[in-house]
């Protein structure tokens, strides 16, 4: 199911607390018994994207968010406090969290998010799948906390907020730009902030950043078919051999981690509306790819269907190529 909610505000006392826990468990979020179950108000929408990020709209009075839950496929999870007070307890720290102030982390980490005061949130889970490997292999077993009224952070957090306004008019499917959107911003807040915790994994401060804006430069040219590590060396001032230092350091090399960004923006691609009349063939040329035939079997070894497949099973209707 793409959409679902839950209000248990209507609900006699008694039924309160259950259906509660299992809207908090559908979600794949630890919570105890509440202090006051039968007099407890909550409620939830949730809607699921296209590429399988879902985005629930939490509104409850105080309650306590604790432990992991190994039950779930790997994610990366991100929440924007939108009011209420709240604190963040991960290991030996503890934050306050001020409405506007986003968190993220990875899935099955042991940690606690305590609300003090009656809440409004929103909470996105992604697939680590659907968000671009810049985030996946520096995220270590701490959850991040970002201040959201300064800089970058604060875009971010208003573009979130805007998107919480807007659950009951927005479709699943429309959610495909917020999809792609989050990473951008996501690994931007990282870098331009102070997250030990998040980043690429290769060690200096220096070189994370150096890496940091060699991929933004990437991204920016991934439709280019001529795009290649000579050209972006230079372009930062750095040697070719330094650069596949970099992506050596973080687990990759500088062709493998084009390929693959290029092979997401297709994936998204093949189950936007927006491009539904796009060709298969016109959707991989658009992201740099110069050959249909060797895109597909790329594409079948990443996601183990083929493009067509893929789309098809989204429920998408589209002009097809001849790609198998």
């Amino acid at each position: 199911m793409q959409s679902w909610n839950v209000n248990v505000g209507p609900l006699p006392g008694a039924e309160r607390q259950r259906r509660w826990l299992d809207a908090m468990q559908r979600l794949c979020l630890p919570i105890g018994q509440l202090d006051e179950p039968e007099q407890f108000n909550g409620r939830l929408s949730c809607l699921t994207s296209p590429g399988g990020v879902e985005f629930a709209l939490v509104e409850a009075d105080a309650l306590e968010i604790s432990g992991d839950y190994p039950a779930q496929q790997p994610a990366i999870w991100l929440t924007l406090l939108l009011e209420g007070r709240a604190q963040i307890i991960d290991r030996e720290r503890q934050v306050e969290v001020l409405p506007g102030d986003l968190l993220f982390g990875p899935t099955g980490v042991d940690a606690t998010l305590r609300f003090n005061t009656a809440f409004r949130q929103l909470f996105i889970k992604a697939p680590r799948c659907a968000l671009s490997p810049r985030l996946i292999p520096g995220f270590r077993s701490h959850v991040g906390h970002i201040d959201g009224q300064r800089g970058i952070a604060r875009v971010f957090s208003g573009m979130l907020g805007a998107l919480a306004g807007a659950m009951d008019d927005v479709r699943p499917e429309e959610l495909v730009a917020v999809e792609l959107a989050l990473t951008e911003f996501l690994v931007a807040c990282i870098a331009a902030g102070e997250h030990p915790d998040a980043g690429f994994g290769v060690g200096s401060g220096v070189r994370e950043a150096c890496l940091q804006r060699v991929c933004q430069s990437i991204e920016a040219r991934l439709g280019d078919p001529e795009l290649n590590l000579a050209t972006i060396a230079k372009e930062h001032g750095v040697s070719p051999r330094y650069l596949q230092k970099l992506f050596a350091l973080a687990g990759k090399t500088f062709s493998s981690y084009v390929r693959t960004r290029r092979l997401e923006r297709c994936r998204t691609d093949l189950v936007n509306p927006l491009y539904a009349r796009l060709s298969i063939s016109e959707i991989c040329f658009r992201w740099g790819f110069n050959c249909s035939s060797h895109f597909s079997r790329a594409f079948r070894e990443q996601y183990q269907n083929s493009p067509r497949e893929y789309r098809r099973g989204a429920g998408m209707v589209a002009t097809e190529s001849a790609i198998p």
